[in-house]
């Protein structure tokens, strides 16, 4: 049920129409009942009328068979005496239309189903028949009848104008509420106010306000345990480095020295991730959107990290020129410092990475290019998973890492109305990480 408007007419009309149709036809059989009836006492009439004049007009009670020029094709009648016809209409046949019984009887006439009444004038000794054509009957009675329908049909699309306005003015309340909750900020988890809605929104009202309850609950306990954890876990992780550190001067050399401090710089840097993970809430970065330069922005990231990638002896370029998006400096500075680690993380020594600020009238593309190995095409669906490595934890590049990276990337693009894809590399043959933006119009 995609609309309860839509539904309630289209309900409200079938009804409607169900029930006029089944009144229509009610009415339509009895209606020709009653029809039948008036024509049987007009066709009894009719005939007592013949008989009268008949019996008052005559020039004598003997005569020779004559025709009254009626021609009128639904109406026939003859007058007999003694088994002789005496009078009749001028399309009746000279046969008896009837046999001599008084009473109605129904009789085949000229190709067609007629309706008799039979007369006997005891008096004067004759008898009138008069007929009438029972299609002819059926005609004029649906004709009327249809009369009466028809005006009623044609009511219904103003019926179905004034269901259509009554239930949406019935369902502005439920519109009014879906107004309130689309203009409602993202921070804002205030209970609506309740007094003087309807009876019928009341108990949804109570049940959003309590799921706001419990989603401002909830996520000040998510805020508090990844923030509290990450700050209480800081201070453990700084003293197992500083007792690593002193520890060095002795077993530098021993291998199990050495995976322990791997182990220590991956909790670290998990740590630091979850606290960025935790900034990137929709709340904050949509709170702190103003115009920011990509190509500055990129330009001074490059700058602070040029020393690690000259220690590789990697090489990096920037290509491009201004260009602004709508977006929260922070959250893009973390975007682009993210994927310029991963380039310089799984970029080989001695080899190359570029990145790229390409404009269109619409967007701005952030493009970042490598010599690296790359990611297999059947592999980066899930690879913006939260924890997700390629190969687990025994990533083959044996690099520090706890697969929260690319999810806060990603996580980045969708609050910009971003897009990102990894693609395999035109320019240096590794890994093509493109995000793609919505160009500021000022």
């Amino acid at each position: 049920m995609k609309s309860i408007r839509v539904f309630l007419i289209i309900v409200i009309l079938s009804i409607l129409t169900l029930a006029l149709f089944l009144s229509a036809l009610n009415g339509y059989q009895k209606s020709l009942i009653s029809a039948e009836q008036i024509f049987d006492n007009e066709l009894i009439n009719k005939t007592l009328l013949l008989a009268f004049i008949f019996e008052h007009q005559q020039p004598s009670k003997k005569r020779s068979p004559s025709s009254l020029n009626q021609d009128t094709s639904h109406f026939i009648f003859q007058i007999w005496r003694d088994n002789q016809l005496i009078l009749k209409s001028i399309k009746a046949p000279d046969k008896a239309i009837a046999t001599f019984k008084e009473g109605f009887q129904k009789n085949n006439i000229l190709d067609y189903r007629w309706q008799t009444y039979r007369f006997y004038h005891s008096q004067e000794n004759f008898w009138v028949l008069g007929a009438e054509r029972i299609d002819i009957r059926y005609i004029l009675a649906e004709k009327l009848i249809l009369e009466t329908i028809i005006p009623v049909m044609i009511m219904l699309p103003l019926l179905g104008l004034c269901i259509w306005l009554i239930v949406s003015y019935g369902l502005f309340p439920l519109k009014k509420l879906s107004i309130t909750l689309e203009s409602k900020e993202i921070k804002d988890l205030q209970p609506l106010v309740i007094d003087k809605q309807p009876a019928e929104l009341k108990q949804l009202i109570y049940a959003i306000n309590h799921l706001f309850a419990r989603l401002d609950a909830s996520f000040q306990h998510e805020k508090n345990f990844s923030s509290d954890a990450a700050h209480e876990l800081r201070t453990p992780i700084s003293a197992i480095k500083i007792h690593l550190y002193n520890l060095s001067q002795k077993v530098s050399d021993d291998p199990h020295y050495q995976q322990l401090q791997l182990a220590v710089e991956r909790m670290a840097h998990l740590i630091e991730q979850i606290l960025d993970f935790n900034r990137t809430s929709p709340e904050q970065v949509i709170a702190r959107f103003n115009a920011v330069d990509i190509y500055l922005l990129s330009q001074s990231l490059i700058a602070e990290k040029y020393q690690d990638f000259a220690n590789k002896s990697l090489q990096i370029s920037l290509e491009g020129e201004n260009a602004l998006v709508d977006g929260d400096q922070f959250a893009l500075e973390m975007l682009i410092q993210n994927l310029l680690s991963n380039a310089y993380k799984y970029t080989p020594e001695n080899g190359e990475v570029r990145v790229l600020i390409i404009q269109s009238n619409t967007h701005i593309t952030l493009e970042i290019h490598d010599t690296g190995a790359g990611i297999a095409e059947d592999k980066r669906v899930r690879i913006f998973d939260r924890f997700y490595r390629l190969d687990g934890d025994c990533h083959t590049s044996q690099i520090t890492g706890c697969g929260l990276g690319l999810a806060i990337v990603k996580r980045i693009v969708e609050l910009h109305n971003g897009k990102i894809e990894l693609k395999q590399s035109e320019l240096l043959g590794g890994l093509r990480v493109c995000v793609q933006f919505v160009k500021n119009k000022s």
